[in-house]
């Protein structure tokens, strides 16, 4: 009698990134108990920015995801697993018409956007274009469920894209395990407030929108941008004409990032769409206050406004908020910051939810 349930989990990468920590995470946290875990890594075994232990990793050394479909397909076929979980769109479509070929073992998507709104910022195809329509609609059509991190992503797919509710599953990202919270608010220094936004360097993220608002700012403060991305040259360049450069300090990469959280005093985000932004969770959970603008992918379901920040509409109320936040710094309590996530994500609440999802699913 089989008694542990096997879950191949596959990325099309293992570089720095929301979904490339999650499901590297999942895959060495299930209970080994009831689950036996493999990770299969599409691309560059140089690429790999996250330490995995504790689990089988196959690397495949592909440059693109459909170079590795027949690999795939002959791993699966060996190796047999109850379950095929696979995150980012092309991937999902791919796998699914992978599934056609088998039909015992059930094939798990999971989504990492709002695409109806990031396709107005990346330029790229969206689900309804990706190979002509037909090839995405086949591959999402058989996958056993999709799992998306937030209620505006779920919602996205149901409205713009005619996916079946019964179909998704909604599960949102966990709080790293490794994350300690601040013990107090950091002391203010000669360099003024410390600001922070982590995040790629992508036209989505609105940097050059938070630039916008930081010009406006009349008092001493430092603005730490962690991250690397194809707009690197343009959002400094930017920062150079609204004066906010001199107040810049640029990090493209770090594996110190938590520790830049608990040190700021507020985390700016700016994003156009999310998927669920980790970097904002992270620095709530470390007890550091976000603003963020108005936008879809979970930000409203993390922010609690007063408790842990605050969610504006303008530019313009970006400035002032910012400015009203900090003059009020000292009514911030780290703990309470922390725990108005904590109750919610927490890595043990996370992984239970994925645990049962795929109990379920195989013995469906």
């Amino acid at each position: 009698m089989k008694t542990k349930i096997k879950v191949l989990f596959i990325l099309p990468s293992l570089k720095a990134g929301g979904a490339e920590r999650v499901v590297s995470y999942l895959a060495q946290s299930l209970n080994k108990d009831k689950f036996e875990s493999s990770l299969l890594v599409i691309g560059s075994e140089g690429d790999i920015a996250y330490e995995v232990k504790d689990v089988s990793l196959i690397i495949l050394n592909k440059k693109r995801v459909l170079h590795a479909f027949v690999p795939i397909l002959k791993i699966i076929k060996r190796s047999r697993p109850d379950i095929v979980f696979s995150s980012i769109g092309h991937l999902n479509v791919m796998m699914g018409i992978q599934s056609i070929f088998f039909s015992n073992i059930r094939f798990i998507g999971r989504e990492t956007n709002v695409l109806s709104v990031l396709k107005n910022y990346t330029g790229k195809k969206n689900i309804k274009s990706f190979g002509g329509g037909i090839i995405s609609k086949i591959g999402h059509h058989y996958l056993h469920k999709l799992v998306c991190q937030s209620e505006d992503m779920a919602n996205d797919l149901v409205n713009e894209y005619n996916f079946s509710r019964e179909k998704l599953c909604v599960i949102n990202n966990p709080i790293p395990m490794s994350l300690q919270r601040k013990k107090e608010i950091t002391p203010v220094g000669t360099a003024g407030f410390k600001l922070i936004t982590v995040g790629r360097l992508k036209k989505q993220k609105g940097h050059l929108r938070i630039l916008e608002a930081l010009a406006k700012l009349r008092f001493p403060y430092q603005y730490i941008m962690i991250g690397d991305g194809p707009e690197k040259e343009v959002i400094l360049e930017r920062a150079k004409e609204l004066g906010v450069f001199e107040h810049l300090i640029h990090i493209e990469f770090t594996d110190k990032v938590f520790e830049y959280l608990k040190e700021s005093h507020l985390f700016l985000q700016g994003s156009y769409v999310e998927g669920f932004p980790n970097a904002l969770l992270e620095s709530c959970a470390v007890g550091t206050p976000v603003l963020a603008f108005n936008a879809p992918g979970g930000i409203d379901e993390i922010i609690e406004e007063g408790v842990n920040g605050y969610i504006v509409d303008s530019i313009e109320d970006y400035s002032e908020k910012i400015e009203a936040i900090l003059k009020k710094m000292d009514s911030w309590v780290p703990d309470v910051v922390s725990d108005s996530v904590f109750r919610k994500y927490s890595t043990a609440q996370i992984l239970e939810r994925y645990e049962e999802l795929f109990i379920e699913s195989a013995q469906s």
